[in-house]
């Protein structure tokens, strides 16, 4: 099957793609445009808390594929995203620890559907992304996560702090990759537990990582001091996946 990043343009047809139900990512709307359709587009959009962007008509222009976006252009999903119960509904399935991971503001495509490539072989249930300042399920994720994303489902919450408050009443806790913190091999991973990895400039934000009850730290010993944010979830999923094996 396959999947394409949408993009709507024109106020009739963004219109109709938020009163059918499609999981729009993005809207931009031309600065300054008040007339009754548009404000009915954002008010829809308002309900499905979509990410508004208010943006000069030069830069429609630029976006626009068919020339004719009447000052709105909407970015559909390119998959539907699941709910972070899916996910946990997933594990209880299989009978296993839930194993999730969290991505704090991952922005690159291809990192983003690295991860979820690594998610699924590493056999975790599910992905959980931010809706704001964050990469969308596109084309090009699909692409990356050669076709993991058809098998991993992936949610995207509002809120990631308060996502980890509550999934630590569904009795997981949590680990975020950080420069600085205890090294991996010295961590208990196992048992019911979300990986969190960070943007890939910035790390992990100071608030998810306030909410993480561990910080771990990947040994390096050569000449540059990162990891590619794709690379450090592999690595540190792994070890996961190692001491799970281990314990069963």
């Amino acid at each position: 099957m396959r999947y394409e990043e949408l993009t709507i343009e024109g106020r009739n047809a963004v219109l109709e793609a938020f009163r059918s139900g499609k999981t729009i990512d993005k809207l931009f709307v031309q600065d300054g445009c008040q007339d009754g359709i548009v404000n009915t587009i954002k008010r829809e959009a308002r309900k499905q808390d979509a990410v508004i962007s208010y943006v000069k008509k030069e830069r429609l222009d630029q976006m626009s594929e068919t020339g004719h976006h009447q000052g709105v252009i909407a970015f559909a999903a390119a998959y539907a995203y699941a709910e972070v119960e899916d996910i946990l509904a997933a594990a209880r399935e299989k009978g296993e620890d839930p194993f999730i991971f969290l991505l704090d503001n991952i922005e690159d495509p291809h990192n983003l559907g690295a991860i979820i490539r690594t998610a699924n072989l590493a056999g975790a249930h599910g992905v959980i992304i931010p809706k704001r300042r964050a990469c969308g399920l596109t084309s090009a994720v699909l692409r990356a996560s050669a076709g993991a994303l058809n098998y991993t489902p992936v949610a995207k919450v509002t809120n990631l702090a308060a996502v980890i408050e509550d999934l630590k009443k569904e009795g997981l806790w949590f680990v975020c990759a950080q420069m600085g913190g205890e090294s991996m091999y010295r961590l208990n991973l196992t048992g019911p537990i979300g990986l969190v990895i960070g943007n890939e400039g910035d790390g992990v934000s100071r608030l998810v990582q306030e909410k993480c009850d561990f910080t771990a730290s990947i040994p390096m010993h050569g000449d540059i001091d990162s990891l590619n944010a794709s690379v450090a979830a592999g690595v540190l999923a792994y070890e996961i996946v190692r001491q799970r094996m281990k314990e069963g």
